[in-house]
């Protein structure tokens, strides 16, 4: 038990390291690359590789390199985008985009069933339940994972800070942030008040040595599979493969509920990717300055956290249909605060895929990647061309479209007998599966 719990606090840690820096600098992007949209390219190019990664290298890597070297040569790929960053141009980031993007998803395939070989081996020594340990395994990473982004943006407030390039808004300046974004058109001050080069080096080079970290815990101190797992990891690896995986996910969609649900699965990817590409540059550093970046984002990361605990208990005594209608909100709030009831529908949407589709969980977490991965790439795509007013709007038709499906979801959740089997007949089981947070 102690051996493997070591290897549980490893990765762990090596992740935390690992995201603390990616999750800041993901933040940052709009503001600190907002030349020519050049920090929202580079996320829209991330996810759309992402989605390619997904459908194709973790079962390959995985079966080559093993877990403990999938994730060590993964985590590369997230220090070449913080190397990348520090000559930002459209030959620099936009490939390091590329390249995190693929490793994005072996890293966290490979982390899942490492945590899973980990725990059954522990359950069949030790006489217990291997879903049992398992969970707990999973339940100690995202304990320790969770904190990241809070860590990540407060680096980078505290380094950022320390600008002698802050100035005061003026009112006229400040009228121009928000929703009718005019920035362009005006010489708003506090949005030409960059960071001195010196302190986006400091704040990049500390970013870029946590991943340096990361990766030398994962290689020092993470254990290899040992050989009396080889059937467990074998088993694993083979089932399924990426060709049915990938057929798996497109067949998936014969079912009625989960084209029903690609509009809400949207928008989740919508509303993220507005808050990392919109909100941070256009309601934050238009009005407060870069350095309050980190510390907005701190508040969402422990919002997000706290909610998604609660909403959890809540829905518990509430049912989720309650939850899920508080999205309507949204309809009042939109324009103010975008991000607001973004914890209910995020915190609880893949709870909802496990529920519906829990005879077909990888096929339906496949799902539930691409269609929000697709939601980040058009969010981030459209970004640099739109006003910020427009993709409200779009946000709003999106959430429209999204309640509309969801409430034909639970109409024919309702409709259904107890005896009608809850997805198509052949049974797809899969490796534990969740949900990628890149």
């Amino acid at each position: 038990m102690e051996r493997n719990l070591k290897n549980v606090l490893v990765i762990s840690f090596g992740f935390l390291l690992l995201f603390t820096a990616y999750g800041g600098l993901q933040s940052l992007q709009s503001s600190l690359n907002s030349e020519e949209g050049l920090g929202v390219a580079s996320l829209s190019v991330l996810y759309a590789a992402l989605i390619f990664s997904s459908m194709f290298l973790p079962p390959i890597l995985i079966k080559k390199l093993g877990c403990k070297w999938t994730i060590a040569g993964s985590m590369c790929c997230y220090i070449a985008f913080s190397l990348g960053n520090f000559y930002a141009s459209w030959y620099t980031l936009i490939p390091t985009s590329v390249i995190l993007g693929l490793g994005g998803a072996p890293l966290w395939s490979a982390k899942c069933t490492y945590l899973t070989i980990a725990g059954n081996s522990y359950a069949e020594k030790a006489g217990k339940i291997g879903k049992d340990i398992i969970n707990q395994y999973f339940g100690v990473f995202f304990l320790i994972f969770q904190s990241s982004g809070i860590w990540g943006n407060l680096i980078s407030s505290l380094i950022l800070s320390q600008s002698s390039n802050k100035v005061e808004i003026s009112e006229e300046d400040l009228a121009c942030c928000g929703a009718y974004d005019c920035v362009s058109n005006t010489t708003n001050t506090t949005a030409l008040a960059e960071p001195s080069k010196s302190l986006v080096y400091t704040l990049l080079g500390v970013y870029t040595g946590n991943g340096v970290l990361a990766v030398l815990l994962i290689i020092i101190f993470l254990d290899q599979i040992k050989s009396d797992q080889a059937e467990t990891e074998k088993e694993i690896q083979k089932t399924p493969s990426f060709w049915s995986t990938f057929l798996a996910t497109f067949q998936h969609l014969k079912d009625k509920r989960q084209c029903l649900l690609i509009p809400l699965t949207m928008y989740s990817g919508f509303e993220q990717g507005f808050l990392a590409g919109d909100y941070t540059k256009t309601y934050v550093t238009c009005a407060l300055g870069i350095h309050y970046v980190g510390y907005v984002m701190i508040c969402f990361s422990a919002v997000n956290s706290l909610c998604s605990l609660l909403f959890g208990k809540i829905s518990q005594f509430t049912g989720r249909k309650f939850l899920f209608a508080l999205g309507i909100v949204h309809y009042t709030t939109i324009n103010k605060s975008p991000v607001i009831l973004l914890y209910v529908l995020v915190s609880l949407l893949s709870g909802l895929y496990g529920v519906l589709f829990e005879k077909h969980t990888e096929a339906a977490f496949a799902n539930y990647r691409l269609w929000e991965s697709c939601g980040f790439v058009i969010a981030f795509g459209y970004s640099t061309t739109l006003r910020v007013y427009i993709k409200l709007y779009i946000l709003l038709a999106v959430l429209t479209l999204s309640m509309v499906t969801y409430g034909v979801v639970e109409y024919l959740e309702t409709k259904r007998s107890p005896g009608t089997p809850a997805a198509p007949e052949k049974e797809n089981k899969g490796p534990h599966t969740q949900e990628t947070h890149i």
